[in-house]
């Protein structure tokens, strides 16, 4: 694949990485790196570049900031290249223009793009009908420098116990706060160390526990699984796809 990288942190190098490592045949290079620190020394490009941009690339990773979205969105409309996401923290008007791209070029959108979290999700949205009436607490644990809670992960995993919202959401409990109802999940975050990321599901049922826990190891098995979602991706026909379209469609 030709690669258009926008976001160059963390997530944005290792993904250059892994794309390069695997290319001893020469079958990925990435074509543009695009940041809001630009920095021609580190051939990082400023998003304001991609208005003069022709078609480059056959796909674009984007783990950035919401603050390029919208440039992002209206380069890949123009030039029709298919667009990857894992930018979180978009406004709903921003996931409506995300998913309004499709109507021109193959899009996806993901929270996380780690197989085993997209599996955790299938399955809840698979066994929360049939646990109905257990008690359900969802738990997250995160290194010390998450800024955030809870994690954008936990929420993808409650709406697939919920799809429907028709729970009530506890963030935490503390003092007399009576006992739970029925309708409601418990939502728990930790941070401690250097924790890539832990997320718990336990459904209590009468005498009896069913739990799952998905553990991350590193970062690596997030750029595995985007990878291999792109790639999967530019085949496809235009359209909104999920990480279960992908996996399970």
């Amino acid at each position: 694949m030709k690669v258009m990288i926008a976001g160059y942190g963390r997530m944005g190098q290792l993904i250059e990485e892994t794309l390069l490592a695997d290319s001893a045949d020469g079958g990925n290079s990435i074509v543009a790196r695009i940041d809001m620190q630009a920095d021609e020394s580190k051939g990082l490009i400023e998003p304001s570049s991609l208005e003069a941009m022709d078609k480059v690339a056959d796909l674009i990773m984007d783990f950035s900031h919401p603050t390029l979205t919208d440039q992002l969105r209206a380069y890949a409309w123009r030039t029709k290249t298919p667009l990857l996401s894992g930018t979180t923290n978009l406004s709903p008007e921003q996931m409506n223009d995300i998913e309004a791209l499709g109507e021109v070029v193959p899009v996806i959108w993901a929270s996380n793009y780690s197989f085993g979290i997209n599996l955790f999700r299938h399955i809840l949205g698979e066994i929360a009908p049939v646990l109905e009436g257990w008690d359900i607490e969802v738990s997250e644990t995160h290194h010390n420098k998450k800024v955030d809670a809870p994690s954008g992960t936990a929420m993808s995993l409650i709406k697939a116990i919920d799809p429907n919202e028709e729970y009530s959401l506890v963030f935490g409990r503390e003092g007399d706060c009576g006992a739970r109802t029925k309708k409601e999940i418990g939502v728990h975050a930790l941070r401690g160390g250097t924790v890539v990321g832990e997320h718990k599901v336990d459904f209590f049922g009468n005498d009896e526990v069913f739990e799952i826990t998905h553990k991350m190891g590193s970062r690596q098995i997030l750029v595995d699984g985007a990878i291999a979602a792109g790639k999967r991706l530019i085949t496809k026909s235009p359209g909104f796809y999920t990480m279960d379209d992908l996996l399970f469609g």
